[in-house]
C-alpha cells in the first residue's frame, strides 16, 4: 500500500508540475523577487563569533564585565618604529595626526606623546597636577632630546604602553565610543576616516605607520568577508559549470543549470535577509555551497531526461519519468545532505545554529528548484539533437568503472587490507591532532593588518586583551593597601609570563602617584608603604585629574578592579597553562570569602568557544550518523544494511581526522564542519548504490553478485560524476584567505573523493562478503519506497513487478 501511494504521489507530482508550468514559473519569479527584497536586511557581522550560548558560564562572565567597565575591545593602535621619527617635523606631523582624530564623534579618547601628562606635586594645595610633556608643539633637537630622555628612563608608568623604551617604538592609542564598537559606525570610520588618513601620511613623511587594536582587526577582517563572497561564488559558477559542460558538451544544458543554481543562490541570500542573521565567516560560505550542491541536482535530472529520450523519443513521457523516478531519489540525497547541516541547529551554539539553519533551507530550496525549473524549461525547448545525447554513451569512463568491477570481482582481499592499513595509520594520525583557540589563525596572512598584529606582538607583546576583574566585595575595597599588594603580586607572575604585555592597572596609577610625591623620581615607582599610602592617597583626592585617571581601572563605587594585560596569538594548550598559572596565584593571593576574581577578555572567551565547539562537534556527528541511519533504515527496513551503509561513509572521516593530524591542520572553528558536511554529502552515493542494488536484487531473482555487479556498472558513472563536480567544487574554496576556509575546502574535498572509491570499492565489496548475512528475502522482500526504478522499466514492467 504504501509503495502504491509513493508512486501515486510521484506521478501526481508530475502532473502537477507539467500541467500548471506558467503558473510555477510565475510562483518562482515572485519568490525570487521577494527573496531579493529581503536583502536588504542582511547585514555583515561586526563582531567575533561567539561560539558559546548565551547563558554558558564564560559569556556571563564576560557580560558581567562589560556591563561594569564598558566595552574592552575599543582601543586603535598606530604605531612607528623608526628613528627619524624623532625629528621636529616628523614628531610634529605625528601628533597633529593623532589631534586631527578628536574632532569625530566616533571616537571618545586619543593619547599620543602629546597628550601624555605628568603627574606633578604640589605642595600648596597639597595634590596632584597634571603637567603635558609637550606643550603645543616641538620646536628644538633639544626639545626632543630632553622629551625622549623622561619617556624612555624617567616614566615607566608610559612604558610598554605608549611606546617601548628598549626598541624607542612610538605608539597613538585610539579610544572608540564603546556603544559605537559592534555598529556599521565602526566601519565607516575605519574604511573612511582612519585608513584615509593613515595613506595621507605614509606618502607625506615617509613613515612606515602600523596599525591594530580588536575593532580595526575586526573592521578588516569583515571586510575580507564581504570581498570573498563574490569570488567564492564566480569560482563555484565557473568551475562547476565547465565540468557540467565537459560531462554534457551541451550549452544549453549548462545553461539551464547555471539558471537554477543562480535563483538558488539569491534565495539563500533572502533566506539570511528574512531571518536576520549576519554574514559570518560560515554563513559567507553557503552561497557557493548551494551551487556546488546544486550542480549535482542538475546532472542527475538532466541526464535521466537525455537517457529517456534516447530510449524511447517521446518528450512529455521522459519528463514525467524525470519528476517520477528521479524525483524521489533526490529528495533522498538532498535531505541526508541537509540533515548534515541541520545537525548543527542542535548544538547551543548561535553561530552554527544560524549557519546549519540558514544551510538545510537552502539545499531543500534548490532541490524544489531543480525539480521545478529544469522539467519545464524542457517542455519549451526542442528535442535534444544528436550530440546533446553522445555523452551517454560513456566510453571514456567505461575503463575506470571496468578497473572497479575488477577490482570488487577479484581484489576484495586488498581492499580490505588496504582499509584496515588506512584506519590504522589515521588513528596514529588522530592522536596528533591540536585544538586551536586562536583568534587570528585563520585571518589572511598576506595582509598588512595581519602583519601589523605581529609586529605589535614582537614590540608590545600582543594586541588581543585579557581581562582580570577584582570584586573586593565592598565599596571603595580596591584602594585598601592590602587590595593593591595582592594585585600587585599578581601583576609580577603576568610580567613573568612572555605571552603576556605589561598589565595595566590601578597599581601602576598608584605606583606612578608615589613617584610624583617623590617629585618625580623614577626610583620611587612602586606601592607605597602603609604610611606613605595615608600621604599619598590625601593628595589623590584633592586632585580633580585622578578621577578621570581612575575610571578606567576602577569601577563608580571603588569595589571592582581591573588588570588589562595583552597576550600574543598562541596555541590553545599554552593558553591553558597560562590561565591555569594565572588561576593558581589568584587562589592563593585573593581569599574566597573577601574577593572574586575572575578572567575574560575577546581572546579567552574565543579559546573556551573552540573547546566548547569540540564537544559539540561529536554531538553533531553523532546526530548526523544517528539521522541518516534512520533514513537507512526508512529506506531498506534492515539493521544490517545501515551497519554495512555506514562503514564506507565513517572510514573517510577517519582518514581526514588522520590527515589533519599529520599534516599539522587543528580543530577549530572552521575546519570542525569537515565532518558532518562531509558524512551528510558521501551518504547520498550510498544511497544510490544500494537503492539500485535492491531493486536490481528484486529484477534478477535475488541473485546477488549479478545485482551488485549490475549496480555498480549503472551507479558507478553517476557516482564518478557528481563526486568529481563537488570534489572541485569544494576546491574553489582554497582560493581564499582565511587559512580556515582553504582548509575546510580541501579536507571536504579530500574526504568526498575517499568517500567515492569508499563506496565503489569497499561497499560491493562488503556487500558480496556478508551476502547470505545481509541480502534475503525476509530482509529486501517489502522495500520501504522504490526510490531509483531502473532504466529500462517501462509503465507495463512496472505494473507487471508489482
Amino acid at each position: 500500500m504504501f509503495k502504491l501511494l509513493t508512486k501515486g504521489f510521484w506521478e501526481a507530482i508530475a502532473r502537477l508540475i507539467l500541467r500548471n508550468k506558467i503558473f510555477i514559473l510565475l510562483a518562482i519569479i515572485l519568490a525570487t523577487v521577494f527573496f531579493s527584497m529581503q536583502w536588504r536586511h542582511m547585514r555583515f557581522t561586526y563582531t567575533e563569533a561567539n561560539m558559546l550560548p548565551d547563558e554558558h558560564e564564560v559569556n556571563i562572565t564576560y557580560n558581567n564585565f562589560l556591563n561594569i567597565f564598558g566595552e574592552e575591545g575599543n582601543l586603535i593602535v598606530l604605531g612607528v618604529k623608526d628613528s627619524s621619527l624623532f625629528s621636529v617635523k616628523q614628531l610634529n606631523a605625528w601628533n597633529k595626526l593623532a589631534d586631527s582624530f578628536k574632532s569625530y564623534d566616533e571616537v571618545e579618547t586619543v593619547l599620543s606623546i602629546k597628550d601624555l601628562q605628568k603627574l606633578i606635586k604640589n605642595n600648596e594645595d597639597q595634590k596632584f597636577d597634571l603637567e603635558p610633556f609637550v606643550k603645543d608643539s616641538i620646536r628644538s633637537v633639544e626639545q626632543i632630546e630632553k622629551l625622549q630622555t623622561e619617556l624612555f628612563e624617567q616614566y615607566p608608568f608610559y612604558d610598554n604602553f605608549l611606546f617601548n623604551a628598549e626598541t624607542k617604538t612610538i605608539r597613538t592609542a585610539i579610544y572608540l565610543k564603546k556603544d559605537i564598537v559592534n555598529t556599521p559606525a565602526r566601519k565607516d570610520f575605519i574604511i573612511d576616516v582612519l585608513e584615509e588618513k593613515i595613506k595621507d601620511f605614509k606618502d607625506k613623511n615617509n613613515l612606515d605607520v602600523r596599525v591594530s587594536g580588536m575593532p580595526y582587526i575586526r573592521t578588516l577582517n569583515s571586510q575580507n568577508i564581504v570581498d570573498e563572497i563574490p569570488i567564492f561564488i564566480g569560482a563555484a559558477l565557473f568551475v562547476t559549470s565547465l565540468i557540467f559542460f565537459f560531462f554534457f558538451r551541451s550549452f544549453r544544458a549548462t545553461f539551464i543549470s547555471l539558471i537554477v543554481v543562480c535563483i538558488g543562490v539569491m534565495w539563500t541570500f533572502g533566506i539570511i535577509g528574512l531571518l536576520g542573521y549576519e554574514i559570518t565567516v560560515l554563513t559567507a560560505l553557503i552561497p557557493p555551497l548551494i551551487i556546488v550542491i546544486g550542480i549535482p541536482n542538475c546532472i542527475f535530472l538532466i541526464n535521466k531526461y537525455q537517457h529517456e529520450v534516447k530510449s524511447h523519443g517521446n518528450k512529455v513521457r521522459s519528463l514525467q519519468r524525470v519528476i517520477t523516478k528521479v524525483g524521489n531519489a533526490t529528495l533522498m540525497t538532498n535531505v541526508t545532505t541537509a540533515s548534515g547541516f541541520a545537525t548543527f541547529i542542535l548544538t547551543e551554539s548561535k553561530l552554527l545554529k544560524e549557519f546549519g539553519i540558514v544551510a538545510s533551507l537552502s539545499i531543500l530550496a534548490i532541490f524544489i528548484l531543480c525539480l521545478l525549473i529544469i522539467p519545464i524549461i524542457y517542455t519549451f525547448l526542442p528535442y535534444p539533437k544528436e550530440r546533446h545525447l553522445e555523452h551517454l554513451n560513456k566510453r571514456w569512463i567505461g575503463g575506470f568503472v571496468d578497473w572497479i568491477e575488477r577490482m570488487v570481482k577479484h581484489r576484495k582481499i586488498t581492499i580490505y587490507a588496504t582499509a584496515l592499513v588506512l584506519i590504522i595509520l589515521s588513528m596514529i594520525g588522530l592522536n596528533q591532532i591540536r585544538i586551536s583557540g586562536s583568534l587570528i589563525e585563520d585571518m589572511p596572512q598576506d595582509k598588512q593588518f595581519f602583519k601589523d598584529i605581529r609586529f605589535f606582538e614582537d614590540e608590545f607583546n600582543g594586541i588581543m586583551p585579557l581581562e582580570i576583574m577584582v570584586d573586593t566585595k565592598r565599596k571603595k575595597g580596591v584602594m585598601k593597601l592590602a587590595t593593591l599588594k595582592r594585585i600587585n603580586e599578581l601583576e609580577e607572575l603576568i610580567n613573568e609570563t612572555p605571552e603576556l604585555s605589561r598589565p595595566i592597572s590601578v597599581v601602576s596609577l598608584v605606583k606612578y602617584s608615589k613617584q610624583a610625591y617623590y617629585n618625580g623620581n623614577p626610583k620611587y615607582y612602586q606601592l607605597p608603604t602603609s604610611q606613605e599610602n595615608s600621604f599619598i592617597l590625601s593628595y589623590a583626592k584633592n586632585s580633580n585629574s585622578d578621577v578621570d585617571l581612575l575610571k578606567n581601572f576602577v569601577d563608580s563605587t571603588g569595589q571592582y578592579a581591573r588588570i588589562t594585560t595583552f597576550m600574543k596569538d598562541i596555541g590553545t594548550d599554552k593558553m591553558e597553562r597560562i590561565e591555569e598559572n594565572i588561576q593558581n596565584k589568584i587562589t592563593k593571593l585573593f581569599p574566597e570569602e573577601r574577593y572574586e576574581v575572575t578572567m575574560t577578555g575577546k581572546a579567552l572567551v574565543f579559546q573556551k568557544g573552540t573547546k566548547y565547539l569540540v564537544r559539540n562537534l561529536v554531538i553533531s556527528l553523532t546526530l548526523a550518523i544517528v539521522l541518516i541511519s534512520l533514513f537507512m533504515a526508512y529506506l531498506f527496513r534492515s539493521f544490517r544494511m545501515i551497519i554495512v551503509s555506514l562503514i564506507p561513509n565513517l572510514l573517510p572521516l577517519l582518514v581526514t581526522a588522520g590527515l589533519m593530524g599529520y599534516l599539522g591542520v587543528p580543530i577549530k572553528p572552521s575546519t570542525i564542519l569537515v565532518f558532518s558536511i562531509a558524512f551528510g554529502i558521501s551518504v547520498d552515493d550510498t544511497i544510490h548504490f544500494l537503492a539500485k542494488y535492491r531493486q536490481e536484487l528484486q529484477a534478477n531473482h535475488w541473485k546477488i553478485r549479478k545485482s551488485v555487479y549490475a549496480a555498480l556498472r549503472e551507479t558507478g558513472v553517476s557516482m564518478f560524476y557528481t563526486s568529481i563536480v563537488l570534489f572541485f567544487g569544494f576546491s574553489v574554496f582554497t582560493i581564499s584567505s582565511f587559512g580556515g576556509t582553504v582548509a575546510l575546502g580541501a579536507l571536504v574535498s579530500i574526504t568526498l573523493l575517499f568517500a567515492m572509491l569508499s563506496n565503489l570499492l569497499l561497499l560491493p565489496s562488503l556487500l558480496l562478503s556478508l551476502e547470505r548475512n545481509i541480502a534475503n528475502k525476509e530482509v529486501l522482500r517489502e522495500p520501504a519506497i522504490n526510490i531509483i526504478p531502473s532504466e529500462d522499466d517501462t509503465e507495463d514492467n512496472i505494473k507487471n513487478k508489482e
